[in-house]
């Protein structure tokens, strides 16, 4: 039987980027966190990590946030960079502002550049994350391209056939499965993340991407109904359709 994870309250909360530990003493000692609708005075108190906990702590009347291990599907809007530094709407923006003190942090899984839209998935889970990355899982991702110039016929072969080499790059790309939707209008599942990879592999044949959004990871696809901007976590059910896909 595994043995079930405890922590200090005032350590958890303080990793979870609600306060400073010394805060989360007087927000204890206040009354202010309550456990099963009781109050815990003591922020030393240890309590058990189990997945219900997030239901029975409250802070400051606001349930619990999301325990360490989570994921998030982020519908990224266009003009936002998967960046914490650079200038402009950053994709932390859209998440709660302690979400971005939190320890282990919440990282991007991969990024699209500041021009793509769609879906972004971002968790605090390292081993998931670079699961999710890794080449050896195949995971793939799904692009829709509208183009600059009329498609030539010639792209869905050349894609295909797992020779095309970027500029500047010493590999070729993996094969890539592209479906003509109109003239200008295609969807891209590839199976890496190289550079601007979908713009340089159309760069590649004369073309220019001018909008560009994903749609799946894996097979999971960005819900309709969640709108630019907005964020969903994900449960057991859509992290295993990242994967079963591959």
């Amino acid at each position: 039987m595994t043995k079930t994870p405890t922590s200090r309250l005032d350590k958890l909360l303080a990793n979870m980027g609600y306060a400073s530990r010394r805060e989360i003493q007087m927000l204890a000692k206040n009354g202010h966190i309550l456990l099963d609708g009781a109050p815990v005075a003591k922020a030393d108190t240890r309590i058990a990590l189990t997945p219900d906990l997030e239901t029975r702590l409250v802070v400051d009347e606001e349930p619990l946030d999301p325990l360490p291990g989570f994921a998030l599907m982020v519908n990224k809007p266009l003009g936002v960079t998967c960046s914490h530094k650079e200038a402009g709407p950053l994709i932390y923006d859209l998440l709660p502002p302690r979400w971005r003190r939190r320890d282990p942090a919440i990282s991007t899984v991969g990024r699209l550049d500041k021009g793509t839209s769609g879906l972004l998935l971002m968790t605090d889970d390292g081993a998931l994350l670079h699961r999710i990355i890794s080449p050896k899982h195949h995971v793939a991702k799904r692009y829709r391209a509208r183009l600059a110039r009329p498609l030539t016929g010639s792209e869905v072969d050349l894609f295909a056939a797992g020779t095309l080499m970027l500029e500047g790059e010493e590999k070729p790309l993996a094969p890539a499965q592209l479906e003509v939707v109109g003239p200008q209008e295609a969807l891209l599942t590839v199976h890496e993340g190289r550079y601007h990879q979908v713009r340089r592999m159309f760069a590649a044949t004369g073309n220019h991407v001018e909008t560009l959004h994903r749609e799946s990871v894996g097979g999971l696809g960005l819900p309709v109904d969640l709108e630019p901007g907005a964020f969903r976590r994900l449960g057991e059910a859509d992290l295993a359709a990242i994967f079963a896909a591959g």
